[in-house]
């Protein structure tokens, strides 16, 4: 399989463009699998810029282009993800897996919203645009069951869990991390998500300077399920591959049978956001 890092922008022709060459060199290094990032297609900062570049789905270029994409290379595609218009004026934020034939194998809505203050100067406010999915996702690809997630959601660690115990053997995290979090925190966390599931964790990545002054992390990862990072694609864009084995899977999971353990317990409750509790 192969995880594709990119340094999208405001032009989706030169996106979409950008994704088909890394896929079709995937699919001549002879991937099966080939994994692309989250924003592949639109990377724009701002509720109105985000919702006049989105589109419904039957509408969407992005997607008609991925499907003819997946035909022509003959691969599994993971299509990053891509800004769906929905009803109640905001979009979702979508992955789509599709099939050798182009054919939409599974949807994934992004669940957990965005919405930090890094610094005075780098604020998100992700459910200002985006309506979150409330629904779990596993599909069937070539040789493996995969379960979605995007970006944000890797701080969940109950989704990944279920996903796993839902007979997962490899998480996608597609992302557009920001520089100060995945310095801090990428590695850690998806060596983190693939130690406790006995999981292969496959993360593309969005890189670099973007329109409106952001900037992402890079180093799309894939990490073994016994936590070991079997490639790492640095700051640059580019592609990464692995073989994935489901043995080290099961391996993984007969060392520490963790995903099996789990007790019932009570308490504590809930504690109040820190910005609610008096002084």
């Amino acid at each position: 399989m192969a995880c594709a890092q990119v340094n999208a922008s405001d032009d989706m022709g030169a996106n979409i463009a950008t994704a088909g060459d890394a896929v079709r060199r995937a699919r001549d290094l002879g991937a099966d699998l080939v994994l692309l990032p989250e924003n592949v297609a639109m990377m724009t900062l701002g509720r109105a810029r985000v919702l006049a570049q989105a589109r419904r789905e039957a509408d969407h270029p992005a997607l008609a282009a991925f499907q003819d994409l997946a035909r022509e290379a003959g691969v599994w595609l993971h299509a990053g993800t891509l800004g769906i218009l929905l009803d109640d004026g905001r979009a979702a934020n979508r992955t789509y897996v599709l099939d050798p034939r182009g054919t939409i194998a599974a949807r994934y809505d992004k669940i957990h919203m965005f919405d930090v203050a890094l610094s005075e100067a780098e604020t998100y406010r992700e459910s200002e645009t985006f309506s979150p999915g409330d629904r779990a996702v596993t599909v069937d690809g070539p040789g493996l069951r995969l379960g979605l997630s995007v970006c944000y959601d890797l701080r969940f660690a109950y989704l990944y869990r279920a996903l796993a115990q839902a007979g997962a053997d490899a998480l996608a995290v597609p992302a557009a991390f920001t520089v100060p979090t995945g310095r801090a925190h990428w590695h850690v966390l998806l060596r983190a998500r693939a130690i406790e599931t006995g999981c292969y964790v496959l993360a593309p990545a969005q890189t670099g300077a973007h329109p409106q002054d952001r900037r992402t992390y890079g180093h799309a990862l894939i990490v073994a399920p016994w936590g070991e990072v079997l490639a790492d694609a640095g700051e640059a864009p580019g592609l990464i591959t692995a073989t994935l084995d489901p043995a080290e899977v099961d391996a993984a999971r007969a060392k520490v049978p963790a995903l099996y353990h789990d007790r019932p317990f009570s308490g504590p409750h809930p504690a109040a956001p820190a910005a609610s509790r008096s002084a």
